[in-house]
């Protein structure tokens, strides 16, 4: 992912193992992870789980909220797919009883949507 990407607020796609050798202690046993992004400093994993939004706050990211959301809660989803006007992907995601989506991303040209679509259907549909 460009750094120009990332500060104009567009995720880009990070490996899965790099995810697990800095992530692995918040997850449980048997949880794997599926997807991963990385928004300047904030990052987003899609687990075999769970969604885990990791919000790194301030310049140095002195402080770190980490959220998760059980697929059980997402009532609803949708990811914008890019055209060749805009090569951008934006998805949100509510949760239910909202009105508003909770969770809304950009992603650079670099992510396949539809493997984030697949992910989130694959979990929340079941």
């Amino acid at each position: 992912m460009g750094l120009f990407s990332s500060l104009l607020g567009k995720a880009g796609t990070v490996e899965p193992e790099e995810l697990l050798k800095k992530y692995d202690k918040l997850l449980i046993e048997g949880e794997g992870i599926e997807l991963g992004f990385k928004l300047y400093h904030d990052v987003f994993i899609f687990t075999t789980k769970r969604l885990i939004l990791i919000d790194k706050q301030g310049l140095a990211g002195d402080k770190v909220e980490y959220k998760s959301i059980a697929y059980k809660n997402i009532s609803k989803f949708s990811i914008e797919a890019p055209n060749a006007f805009d090569p951008d992907a934006e998805l949100k995601i509510w949760v239910a009883g909202e009105q508003t989506p909770s969770v809304k991303k950009q992603f650079n040209k670099s992510v396949n949507v539809y493997d984030v679509h697949h992910v989130l259907a694959s979990y929340v549909l079941k």
